[in-house]
């Protein structure tokens, strides 16, 4: 097996655009849960409507890309108020519901036929992103350092997503140091002491769900941009589920955490993919014990194992603390 082939595919696939998705999705759900301590299992849904946003817009009614964006973040806020309003002055349990029936629900409804006209149904909606990649400043070639190299389109993707992560996480850094910061983390705290003091808990939390829902929403954006094609059945739930392992992977609440743990979530799932089908294809691993269709299921079983062990010996991941877990979820 060539080693260095799989490492090398590993350290792209932890640098590359879908990564950086992931990251920005995750920085959206570290303000929820991280930080607020709210119980939001439909981040997906935000991402969703913020990708088909864009590629509705471009595709279905000719806007200009930035348009399309604005569309996007305005859909995040909707569906955020829309889940909101309602539940977050009952018990946490009553959002986390919610967010995970909404994520569901809203898939479902884009690649339905009755959405068809809209949303391109099973198919989707393709080639939206022109004018994004017609200010690529990359000349034609390949770009990296090392054995690592991208080509101009996927590094101008690279730069743009990567770049947005670094907004967003200085942004949640001002956030959660300021005073709002800390009447939200108050709220994670103990919801009932933020109460006694004069807070408006909910007004706060309706404000957490909102932004964290917004930073998602161009997670969504990034990755339908990276492949120009926004399909529903790229928004599944398994999504949210990832999103909180790379997020507990990296640390809850801590600015770089889901930064950290997107790197690392998708240098691993990499690895372990190109891994296995190596050694299948030398007869390193029978044929008849596991075949080239069941790699993607295995891989995931592996770092879903690897998640179980670091939940019981290191909760709080690489750069968490143990106090950042526990949550006042009444």
């Amino acid at each position: 097996m060539d080693f260095s082939a799989i490492l090398t595919s590993a350290l792209s696939g932890a640098l590359g655009p879908v990564a950086a998705a992931y990251a920005l999705a995750a920085i959206g759900l570290n303000l929820h849960f991280g930080y607020t301590g709210l119980l939001n299992f439909g981040q997906v849904g935000f991402m969703l409507v913020g990708g088909y946003g864009v590629a509705i817009s471009v595709s279905v009614f000719a806007a200009p890309l930035w348009l399309g964006v604005i569309v996007g973040v305005l859909c995040a806020i909707v569906l955020a108020l829309l889940l909101g309003v309602p539940t977050l002055r009952l018990r946490a349990d009553y959002l986390a519901i919610a967010t995970i029936a909404a994520g569901e629900i809203l898939r479902l409804f884009y690649r339905s036929s009755f959405a068809e006209p809209l949303t391109g149904g099973v198919f989707g909606l393709q080639q939206f992103a022109n004018d994004f990649y017609d200010l690529n400043p990359y000349p034609p070639g390949t770009y990296g350092f090392g054995p690592i190299s991208f080509g101009a389109r996927d590094m101008w993707v690279i730069t743009m997503g990567w770049s947005l992560v670094a907004l967003a996480a200085l942004l949640l850094y001002l956030l959660v140091h300021s005073p709002w910061g800390r009447v939200i983390r108050s709220i994670r705290e103990d919801e009932n002491a933020a109460l006694s003091l004069g807070k408006n808990v909910y007004s706060y939390k309706l404000q957490s769900l909102v932004l964290g829902g917004v930073i998602g929403a161009f997670g969504g954006m990034v990755m339908v941009i990276n492949t120009q094609s926004a399909s529903a059945d790229s928004f599944d739930p398994l999504v949210t589920f990832f999103l909180y392992t790379l997020l507990i992977l990296g640390g809850a609440g801590r600015v770089l955490g889901p930064v950290i743990g997107s790197v690392i979530f998708w240098f691993i799932v990499v690895l372990l993919d190109n891994l296995l089908r190596q050694a299948i294809a030398s007869g390193v691993i029978p044929a008849n014990i596991l075949s080239d269709s069941e790699v993607g299921a295995v891989r995931f079983a592996l770092v879903g194992l690897g998640l179980l062990l670091l939940m019981v010996f290191r909760p709080q991941g690489i750069l968490g603390r143990k106090e950042e877990m526990v949550l006042d979820a009444r």
